[in-house]
């Protein structure tokens, strides 16, 4: 018996609403939270899969017997609860900030993990169902799933740019009734039908009010903490897939943001509006008349310094956003600026709504602006620039707490700063401004990835060549494509004395000329650049507390400081004010991880254990522990290999949202025709044939993350189109062979032992759980080829107990 082409159509809608809602919840959860949610909510959307395996293996024919009804309970049941689970796991009293001093937020957070776990659950029930119902159909329902994900994770990307997160909820909750009442169509008489679905859309009338989602943002986010001044309201709201943009206003208290400005600083900004991103990063737009001399107080902050150091005229500013660059280089009258900035919608704000407000700032004839990423604009230019100015891009509390310890970030890795250097002329400068941490973090391991990038470019005296101060609140650093001269370092001890900003290194300084307006216990940024300079740079690195080993494409994680080897050492200062020295956010995956783990245990893998004579596992028997083998090693397995690539495509797709979408998606469509095909390779006489897809997963897999660097450098270089369209043939192969062997290895035990079907699909689900977050784990401390390569391995794994589920199934 076939499946109709109607319950195709709704498992491949319920498929897409699950995917659609998985990455709205990565948004939703990067606005009221932070960006560490989005390997979590992989992981608990893979729970609800796993659990439901469970309960079709324990009542699969009970299932069976009703249905249509069964599946479009369930299906009703996700249109209600992704909504409702969304609104009330926002009630928990969840704050990530907190994990590290108030434990029972750990169990605030499982429950919001098993909260949401729940639409995911029905979502499952649907498609398991669907493959117990018509196993002899397996690979059509298991494509249908694909393709309906696939399309799901793009649709949801499209959305984004026309409404707002949260009323996207709604949209999600119409797809499931409209994939209920597709199956209904098939599933009853006229009669019966016309009374059901006059049911399904009276409810949908009735519990669809408009407004009804209302997003409780975190307060220790910047915009909740702005609103609590007198005065200051939202005044316009912004969404696109790149972000949640809120512009903020105050009637009566003057906004005032200048990082890194001097404390003997005697001018004051005009007037300013704030603009968040995501509730968080906060800039400004400031008003300007056209008259350098009303933006003085931007030659008083730390990131002014290269303008002091010599004359400059071609200057690029990476990450231009709303100006607060292009205005200082307008005061230093600067000739000839080129702005890059990635999120368009920021461009549309200063260039149109607040043009007149901004003094048409990007229109200057001396601006020449370029909507693209830092890395990929410089890819496709050979202009050189007398300096690169890397704005301050991420917000001051998240940063200080560790809350972007797990983001990935390619402008500060060392493959960046060589290409940096490239476009910089010679005797040009380089210049990254970073917020001020106790004890020092970032800078310090900002300072190892630079040393490693003038090393690995040949410079035999990388010292020679940098220069770095302090503030109170921010760092600059500036690399000279060159030795510096006497002179330079003259008029850097002007600049600092002059506004009171602490000398960190230049070549030939002393001990004594640091630490002497902003002081500290003791000059610790000092210390870490004559050591990282040193002869013992090793040593120092690896005696560090925290993690500074120089990052790379290969781990771009700045923000990554944690070390399993200090963790005695900080746990025991726990009570005494040591918990800073815990990073949050890495905390939290692990947090999540152990919840992953142990959710999966108990209600997944213990249930499977308990109950197997329901499975049709006789006492005594081993042959289902190659199966348990087999779907355990391909959950881990897939998801490594598909989180790993998401995460090295950022590097070319720009961000997070658009290489999870793009990957994502190329991986599900093209695993979905994987499956389609796997039929002629089940019906195949030869074993061998069951082993080409692993060959051939293993043989993409190894070659695309050696040579990644290449295939990063030849798609940087492309327009926007071509590197998406590169991209999704790169993947559309490896996606092709990875949607190959679960349902071939299903369609096998169909055959002798059907009711094992649900049994593998929560094994499968078990693995699946702990793999999204033990995957972004491995990827932070070893690496994406590690990762990768242990993927291949569980392939490896995988493809050697093959032959004895073949046996196991009676083949």
């Amino acid at each position: 018996m076939k499946p109709r082409l109607s319950l195709l159509a709704a498992v491949g809608i319920i498929s897409a609403s699950s995917l659609a809602y998985e990455i709205l919840l990565m948004r939703l959860f990067s606005i009221i939270q932070w960006h560490h949610f989005a390997y979590m909510m992989i992981s608990l959307a893979l729970l609800g899969y796993g659990i439901s395996g469970v309960l079709l293996a324990l009542n699969r024919d009970r299932l069976a017997q009703h249905f249509p009804a069964a599946i479009m309970t369930n299906m009703l049941l996700f249109s209600l609860f992704a909504p409702a689970c969304f609104l009330l796991a926002q009630q928990v009293p969840f704050n990530s900030a907190e994990i590290l001093w108030a434990p029972q937020q750990l169990l605030f957070l499982f429950g919001i993990y098993l909260m949401l776990t729940l639409p995911f659950f029905f979502a499952a029930n649907v498609v398991g169902l669907c493959l117990y119902r018509y196993r002899n159909q397996v690979a059509s329902i298991y494509a249908a799933d694909l393709f309906g994900a696939g399309l799901g994770s793009a649709g949801v990307i499209l959305l984004l740019f026309v409404v707002f997160p949260e009323q996207l909820l709604t949209v999600l909750m119409l797809s499931g009734i409209a994939a209920t009442l597709l199956v209904s169509i098939d599933s009853f008489d006229r009669s019966k039908y016309g009374i059901i679905a006059s049911v399904i859309i009276g409810l949908t009338i009735i519990f669809t009010p408009t407004g009804w989602v209302t997003l409780k943002v975190s307060p220790y986010k910047s915009l909740n903490q702005l609103l609590q001044v007198p005065g200051t309201k939202i005044i316009d709201r912004y969404s696109s897939p790149l972000g949640l943009i809120s512009v903020v206003k105050s009637e009566t208290t003057p906004l005032r943001h200048a990082p890194g400005l001097s404390l003997n600083a005697t001018t004051e900004p005009p007037e300013q509006l704030a603009v968040f991103t995501d509730a968080d990063n906060i800039s400004a737009i400031t008003r300007y008349n056209g008259k350098p001399e009303t933006l003085g107080y931007l030659d008083q902050t730390t990131s002014a310094l290269p303008y002091h150091l010599k004359q400059l005229t071609d200057i690029l500013i990476l990450g231009a956003g709303t100006g607060s660059d292009i205005l200082q280089a307008n005061y230093h009258a600067i000739k000839r600026i080129d702005a890059v900035e990635l999120n368009p919608q920021i461009i549309e704000l200063m260039q149109i709504k607040y043009a007149d407000f901004a003094g048409h700032l990007y229109s200057k004839p001396n601006v020449n602006l370029h909507i693209d990423e830092a890395r990929g604009y410089l890819a496709t230019t050979r202009k050189t620039y007398d300096l690169i100015n890397i704005s301050l891009l991420d917000a001051f509390g998240a940063s200080a707490s560790g809350l972007y310890s797990m983001a990935e970030n390619y402008l500060y890795t060392e493959q960046a700063i060589q290409e940096y250097l490239r476009h910089v002329s010679a005797d040009g400068y380089l210049s990254i401004s970073r917020w001020i941490k106790i004890p020092p973090r970032d800078e310090p391991k900002l300072l190892a990835t630079v040393i490693n990038a003038l090393k690995d470019a040949d410079v035999r005296q990388p010292g020679q060549q940098i220069i770095m101060i302090r503030g109170w609140q921010t760092s600059t650093l500036i690399v000279k494509n060159g030795a510096l001269a006497a002179e330079e370092i003259s008029r850097l001890k002007q600049f600092c004395n002059e506004r009171s900003f602490d000398l960190v290194y230049y070549p030939g300084i002393a001990e004594s000329e640091v630490n002497r307006f902003n002081i500290q216990q003791q000059p610790y940024l000092y210390e870490a650049a004559v050591a990282l300079l040193g002869d013992q740079s090793r040593a120092f690195i690896d005696a560090y507390k925290f993690n500074i080993e120089a990052a790379t494409d290969d781990k771009p994680y700045l923000f990554h400081f944690f070390k399993w080897r200090t963790l005695p050492e900080i746990l025991s200062l726990f009570g005494t004010g040591g918990s800073f020295l815990l990073e949050s956010g890495y905390l939290l995956l692990i947090a999540a991880l152990v919840q992953a783990i142990l959710a999966s245990l108990l209600l997944i893998a213990l249930p499977l254990r308990l109950w197997k004579s329901k499975l049709g596992i006789e006492p005594g028997s081993g042959n289902h522990l190659s199966m348990l083998v087999y779907f355990f090693s391909l959950g881990l397995a897939f998801l490594f290999i598909e989180i790993g690539f998401i995460q090295k495509f950022i590097l070319i797709l720009h961000h997070p949202l658009y290489a999870i979408t793009v990957i994502l998606s190329t991986f599900l469509l093209s695993a979905g025709v994987g499956s389609h095909y796997s039929t002629k390779l089940s019906h195949s006489a030869e074993k061998s044939a069951f082993m080409l897809p692993m060959a051939a997963i293993a043989l993409l897999s190894i070659s695309y993350s050696l040579g990644f660097e290449s295939i990063a450098g030849f798609l940087l270089k492309m327009e926007s189109w071509g590197r998406y369209l590169f991209s999704i043939i790169l993947i559309a192969p490896l996606g092709f062979f990875m949607g190959m062997p679960f349902p071939m290895a299903l369609a096998k035990i169909s055959q002798t032992a059907p009711a094992l079907i649900p049994w593998a699909w929560g094994i499968n689900g078990c693995a699946s759980v702990i793999s999204a977050i033990l995957a972004t784990l491995i990827a932070m401390q070893f690496g994406f080829t590690v990762l990768i390569f242990l993927a291949v391995i569980l392939y490896g794994v995988a493809a050697w107990c093959f032959p004895k589920i073949v046996a196991t199934a009676g083949f």
